[in-house]
């Protein structure tokens, strides 16, 4: 029994009052050195217990009760495993730890929800690790440096609180349930040296949200960030080598450590009156936290992969169990997890006609794991493809469509998701979101319409999900000709290279019912067709138009950057104010069957920009010319020219429609307000300096309140305009920070709703009191309206 029992009191949290229960006397201390070692001795003697010494280590210094720890490593007779906590899940059966752990020694991990994002930080590169052939309980996140580790960790939190947070249950309870956890290797491309620590797989939410306990009820999602980074990191962390030769990773531990040590000196303090207050709760109830922690995983015999996917492949099946089932991510989310674990499956089963080793190389190029530049060494044969991003995608589609190994996908993928069938549209909104894995951040703008087209069929046509091979070339205008012959590898290999560039490019998109009335210019189609019918159609051997379309569209496919087809003014403008504007044009042309260069062009020889509508038409010109057959020549009137009112009532409707897809929040009033340029920001000391407060000045001689009442006129003026700079600024952001996160999130911009209704409100008050007097007749003329509501 604890000598002091755990009290409950209750703290004010922002407009809450909250019952803060089981607040503990005393914070547990850390680990000491021979703590560390006693459990690195039992791990090691485990033989299901695969780490290495320095991951032990991690895990020896996170918990924060070594001695349970030990146990349940410790084998005997009747336990050889020991007491682990053991899991059976696909193909693989892990055995965890389950313990305490301090707050400050837990990094938030990836997820598949991450891995369709188009985010702002990328995600690390993810390794297994073996040992002698046997898989280890960890991974390697490889990261390009420390910065890139520090923004990515901050991100995460920031993202994560952004869209939800636990704050007021944990402040009240703690967390209750496990995290599910596991030890990583942290390495650096720009050769600062590794360290080990324990990430967070499953509890994310939970984990921010502990942040955002201890930052407080008045910090933000960012101040909780940055509160995590600089506890974890320390604020001036740097990979330089100490002297002394101290490893990074010690460097960083220590700085931990220190950490832990003053927060629990002021909780001490905070908790020996008689009624403590909000702080002692904050840190109470987030110095620890629950979890069960990863240290062995072995394979399943008969159904293995290999060793080095093991481990990830079983984490992936506890998440996948909680997250596709029950707590569900969103659709693309779930997209990426059912089509690599169906992958996974079909390695496991053995069931495919297709060599395990080269699904695994199927595997490791759809989830990243081999970088595009590796693509040749991948392909056998005598000519390989080049290592671009969108090769890498014709052997994608390639490969996972291929007829015997497309059944044994679908059906896994059918099983993971609980369905009863999925035809070839379900099974490629499978593949929008890892197709576009290499430019989803560079064409961001587009994601949303791009896996849309996927939903819709994508690049599946009936002849690429059948028999065929992919043609390398350097020139896709090559393989026109033989497809025009009949050659049904080079129709296949146009298919899918040009239907994939003209999707990523928002040249290809699912046709609505808005598009038929939306103008050419604005994304307008001649008629509805379903994506993959359209690009089947495009890549038929009789359509010569059609086929040149998709090769000149793959010709000049960028992976980097997003053609100004795709962009409209109002992101252009955006472009050129951010700096994100190419060197080099990157546009796609209509085709001229009869220009030497297949490329169209007007009159003064400036080409023709390519449109949706110019796609879809070159798919089915026949169909096209019934919907819209060419109209008689009319005779202009000799009447003048409507104007104004008149010209806005004779206009076509597709002229006057709004764009079919709405290109964010910014109005013409913020780029009118951004061109004018009016107004700088005002910093805060020279709002202060402008105040001109005489009381805070003995030696300043007496200034008239009129003179006072200017300078506030100026601080007032300049500080609505920095507002709407401010916001401005924010709109030209909004698309680099990507769909993980609200740039603004919902509660801020509630505040800052009631002060600008309040400032509104004053602002009217003042106009009201120096309006000047009217005449008699004008207020009484302003009563008859007021009286009908004018």
């Amino acid at each position: 029994m604890p000598l002091h029992a755990p009290r409950s009191f209750t703290v004010d949290w922002g407009s809450e009052s909250v019952l803060v229960s089981n607040v503990e006397p005393e914070l547990p201390a850390t680990s000491r050195d021979a703590d560390i070692a006693k459990v690195v001795a039992a791990g090691r003697a485990n033989p299901l217990a695969l780490l290495p010494e320095t991951a032990w280590q991690a895990v020896a210094r996170a918990t924060t009760g070594p001695d349970g720890v030990a146990v349940q490593l410790r084998t005997t007779a009747e336990e050889p495993a020991g007491l682990l906590m053991v899991e059976n899940v696909d193909g693989a059966t892990l055995r965890s730890i389950v313990t305490r752990v301090h707050l400050s020694e837990l990094l938030p991990g990836i997820q598949p929800r991450t891995g369709m994002e188009v985010m702002e930080i990328p995600d690390p590169q993810v390794q297994g690790i073996t040992d002698e052939g046997r898989p280890c309980a960890i991974v390697r996140y490889r990261y390009q440096n420390l910065t890139h580790l520090r923004n990515h960790v901050w991100q995460t939190v920031h993202g994560t609180l952004s869209l939800n947070s636990y704050a007021p249950s944990v402040l009240a309870r703690k967390v209750t349930r496990n995290l599910i956890t596991h030890p990583v290797e942290i390495a650096f491309d720009d050769g600062t040296e590794p360290f080990h620590v324990l990430v967070v797989r499953d509890g994310i939410t939970r984990l921010a949200s502990a942040w955002a306990v201890l930052a407080g009820p008045d910090a933000g999602a960012a101040e909780a960030a940055t509160l995590a980074v600089d506890s974890l990191f320390g604020k001036n962390a740097t990979a330089v080598p100490a002297p002394g030769g101290v490893p990074l990773g010690h460097r960083l531990a220590a700085g931990r450590d220190k950490w832990r040590q003053a927060l629990r000196e002021e909780f001490a303090q905070e908790n020996a009156v008689e009624e403590p207050g909000l702080r002692a709760a904050q840190i109470a109830q987030t110095y620890v936290l629950p979890a069960q922690i990863a240290v062995g995983a072995e394979g399943h015999p008969g159904h293995l992969l290999a060793a080095e996917d093991i481990f990830d492949d079983a984490i992936r099946s506890v998440l996948a169990s909680v997250h596709v089932e029950f707590k569900q991510w969103d659709p693309a989310a779930q997209n990426v997890e059912v089509a690599t674990r169906a992958l996974k499956r079909v390695i496991q089963l053995g069931e495919s006609l297709v060599p395990k080793d080269d699904l695994q190389v199927v595997h490791g190029l759809a989830v990243g794991r081999i970088p595009v530049e590796e693509l040749p060494r991948m392909v056998p044969g005598d000519t390989p493809p080049p290592g671009t991003a969108l090769w890498r995608s014709v052997y994608l589609v390639y490969w996972l469509t291929r007829p015997e190994l497309l059944d044994h996908l679908k059906d896994q993928a059918k099983a993971i998701k609980g369905g009863k069938r999925m035809g070839l549209k379900g099974f490629a909104e499978l593949l929008g979101p890892l197709i576009d894995l290499p430019w989803r951040s560079h064409k961001k703008y587009v994601t949303t319409q791009a896996r849309n087209a996927w939903n819709n069929g994508g690049v599946l046509t009936s002849d690429v999900v059948e028999e065929w091979t992919p043609r390398p070339t350097e020139d896709f205008t090559a393989l026109v000709a033989p497809a025009l012959a009949g050659d049904t590898d080079a129709r296949c290999t146009l298919a899918v290279a040009g239907g994939v560039a003209l999707i990523a490019d928002k040249l290809l998109t699912r046709n609505v019912g808005s598009a038929l009335m939306a103008p050419k210019e604005k994304g307008g189609v001649p008629f509805r067709a379903d994506v993959n019918q359209v690009v089947e159609d495009l890549s038929q051997r009789h359509n010569e138009l059609g086929l040149w379309t998709l090769a000149l569209a793959a010709n000049r496919f960028r992976s980097d950057a997003l053609p100004e087809n795709a962009v409209t003014a109002r992101q252009l403008i955006r472009q050129e104010k951010t700096g994100d504007v190419s060197d080099t044009a990157y546009v796609h042309f209509k085709v001229d069957l009869d220009s030497p260069d297949k490329i169209a062009r007007d009159a003064d020889g400036v080409p023709i920009t390519l449109h949706q509508w110019d796609v879809v038409w070159a798919s089915n010109p026949s169909r096209a010319r019934k919907a819209h057959p060419p109209k008689a020549l009319l005779v202009p009137s000799p009447a003048r020219p409507a104007t104004g009112r008149a010209a806005a009532a004779t206009a076509s409707p597709g002229d006057s429609g709004a764009e079919v897809e709405a290109d964010g929040p910014a109005g013409a009033e913020g780029v009118a307000a951004d061109e004018a340029g009016a107004g700088q920001p005002v910093t805060t000391a020279a709002a202060t300096e402008a105040e001109g407060d005489h009381s805070s000045n003995t030696d300043e001689p007496f200034r008239p309140a009129s003179q006072r009442a200017a300078e506030q006129k100026q601080v007032l003026r300049h500080s609505v305009t920095a507002a709407r700079d401010a916001l401005d600024r924010l709109l030209l952001l909004e698309p680099e920070v990507g769909g993980h996160t609200p740039i603004v999130p919902l509660p801020v911009l509630d505040d800052l709703h009631k002060l600008l209704i309040g400032l509104q409100t004053d602002v009217e008050n003042l106009r009201r009191k120096t309006t000047p007097e009217e005449d008699p007749a004008l207020e009484d003329v302003e009563a008859q309206e007021a009286a009908v509501g004018v």
